[in-house]
């Protein structure tokens, strides 16, 4: 089982915050460290100092830090335009070594594009958007040295493209595809994804999704295997009931519903829950999502007494 930091920085953090914790992380053996894009807060916080850009975060830490993974969970295809996007997941890629993955989704928080003059079409207009994004970003990645990429879509035209630059890892850096819509979005990833993630769902819930993921997959001629499962779940974990509740506090969700939904307890239990999580639903991933980031205390607690038992 893969164990990997997810933080949402839109909550407010500096690159600063984000770079500690992404060093901690990288020290304590986590397999990756990935952030949300967003540009508004959430809730009853300040957000302050403000938003950081996604791709401009993971450059930045592509070259401050060495071994760990980067990416994002997820970045929302109403921010940019497909060409430019693949263009800059290829050149972070290039600057960390071959160490970014690209979490894509369709965009969904309308309050962050109306603070920023974002566009947000209708959810069918954004989902269409979102699949076309998705099969251009990976065919410029996969198009070969010295050809060309075209393609000819309803939202996007792409003519004689150079396909460039080309990112380190071949033929491209991991796709993770997410979330719970029972059609549209287990197709997509069957057909583009090298990973697909239920982000905040029960076990039941989760184990439902990943049966129409491997359903789309065997409608198209896939082996379901050779999709990754993974799962985000909020943490609170403490040596004691007394941490365990301030963590939990400190996410701003009530104690019973991280027990039912998220990952709260002492580290034994998340022993148990992650195993309960691996043999109900076939992870072998799981993103943690650290809400307060001064907190590197938990990130050392869980490497030390939960790591080991579930690689």
């Amino acid at each position: 089982m893969d164990l990997r930091i997810f933080t949402e920085p839109q909550q407010g953090a500096s690159y600063d915050d984000l770079l500690r914790v992404a060093r901690c992380a990288e020290d304590a053996g986590y397999d990756a460290f990935f952030r949300s894009d967003h540009y508004l807060k959430m809730g009853e916080v300040s957000g302050e100092p403000g938003p950081t850009d996604a791709w401009i975060t993971l450059a930045g830490l592509a070259r401050d830090t060495s071994t760990i993974r980067l990416g994002t969970l997820v970045t929302a295809g109403t921010f940019r335009l497909p060409g430019p996007l693949a263009i800059a997941v290829a050149q972070v890629d290039q600057m960390s070594g071959g160490r970014v993955e690209l979490g894509l989704g369709s965009g969904w928080y309308a309050e962050e594009h109306t603070a920023y003059g974002i566009p947000f079409p209708s959810l069918a207009e954004r989902f269409e958007r979102y699949a076309e994004q998705v099969e251009i970003v990976t065919g410029l990645w996969r198009t070969l040295p010295g050809e060309l990429y075209n393609f000819a879509g309803k939202h996007y035209q792409l003519t004689d493209s150079p396909a460039l630059p080309k990112p380190v890892q071949q033929p491209s850096p991991p796709l993770l595809i997410g979330g719970m819509g029972a059609k549209r979005t287990p197709a997509l990833a069957a057909r583009f994804a090298d990973e697909f993630n239920t982000p905040f769902a029960g076990v039941d819930a989760a184990a439902a999704q990943f049966d129409r993921v491997d359903a789309a997959c065997a409608e198209i001629g896939r082996d379901p295997k050779d999709l990754r499962r993974s799962a985000a779940l909020t943490v609170a974990v403490g040596r004691n009931d007394a941490e365990i509740s301030q963590r939990a506090a400190a996410t701003g969700q009530p104690l019973a519903q991280l027990r039912e939904k998220g990952a709260a307890g002492t580290p034994a239990e998340i022993v148990d829950l992650i195993g309960t999580w691996r043999e109900r639903t076939g992870i072998s991933r799981m993103y943690l999502q650290l809400l307060d980031l001064a907190d590197l205390d938990q990130i050392e607690l869980i490497a030390a007494e939960i790591q080991p038992q579930v690689r």
